[in-house]
């Protein structure tokens, strides 16, 4: 199933609604960038103005992440409001790209207005663990949701705390289920190879981001010395940098956040005509932006599981 976007004009003018959301976390969510206690952003939707009386509806979310370079909430609401309850898809088409997480929330709206099959509910996902030892409990129901690939984030605690945890976690890990690890830029390069050398050998699937955006040549040449392959995630949060870090012969996964990325069709472009080893990646959106990364996933036939699997932080 592809997703299609072909059939609207340009000169297309629709009804625009708006409506912001507080989403709590059931616990608060840890990583080297600190505590997230809930997740905010906007809920968009489309009508065609000459088909009012239609129960057509296109339906898109907008989900900045201002630490990952997009714009933040208040910033976009406003961007929102300035149209006022109307919108042509020339002004769709023309969001600056200093508004990505808007450029995908409208353009989600608009795919989901002109794509009527439903897309498929993909069970490859990837579940995420809690963080540190709290990732240990047995009874989490995480363990028993049929999960083969997990999400462990770490560069959040002692390294020697963290190292004894892995084996630990490692025991426990039922056969033939692969481990992400996931450092969010917060390991110095000492730690970088502590942890390769950790991974060698162990059901490790890659380890992401583990050293800050500007070490790119000092990840490159990891990526180069263990047989662990390590992934890019903060590196790529933006289009620019997504394709500077392509271009300049990134050979491992690129963690790709769809939400913050820009146009969902500029993403399937590049994709059709490059190679690209990838992960799409949850900014912790609602099903609204969850059925547009589900058609991103089916449109682009991704073969590794989808970092998706973050429904069970949140009450609702």
């Amino acid at each position: 199933m592809g997703i299609n976007i072909k059939n609207s004009q340009n000169n297309d003018r629709y009804r625009l609604s708006i409506q912001a959301y507080c989403r709590p976390f059931k616990q608060p969510l840890h990583t080297h960038h600190g505590v997230w206690r809930d997740r905010q952003g906007i809920w968009i939707q489309l009508r065609r103005i000459d088909e009012e009386e239609s129960n057509d509806r296109g339906w898109g979310e907008i989900s900045p992440l201002p630490g990952f370079g997009s714009e933040n909430v208040t910033e976009a609401l406003q961007f929102c409001q300035s149209f006022g309850d109307q919108i042509t898809e020339e002004q769709i088409r023309s969001i600056p790209d200093h508004f990505p997480a808007c450029q995908f929330g409208f353009e989600s709206a608009l795919i989901d207005l002109h794509n009527w099959e439903v897309p498929p509910n993909l069970t490859h996902v990837c579940g995420l663990l809690p963080t540190g030892k709290a990732a240990l409990d047995l009874q989490l129901p995480i363990w028993n949701q049929g999960y083969q690939t997990l999400k462990w984030k770490i560069a959040v605690a002692e390294i020697s705390q963290e190292l004894n945890d892995f084996q630990d976690l490692l025991s426990m890990l039922p056969d033939g289920i692969k481990l992400r690890l996931d450092a969010n830029g917060g390991l110095t390069e000492t730690q970088a190879h502590q942890w390769l050398q950790a991974c060698a050998d162990r059901p490790v699937e890659f380890l992401e981001q583990p050293l800050g955006i500007s070490e790119f040549e000092a990840m490159l040449a990891l990526s180069q010395e263990y047989p662990t392959p390590l992934a890019l995630d903060e590196s790529i949060a933006t289009w620019q940098q997504f394709l500077n870090c392509y271009h300049a012969g990134w050979p491992g996964v690129m963690v790709v956040k769809p939400a913050i990325l820009g146009f969902p069709s500029r993403l399937i472009e590049f994709c059709q005509a490059y190679r690209v080893e990838m992960v799409l990646s949850s900014v912790f959106e609602t099903a609204i932006a969850r059925k547009m990364l589900l058609r991103l996933a089916a449109t682009l036939n991704l073969q590794r599981a989808l970092g998706l699997g973050t429904d069970r932080w949140f009450e609702d």
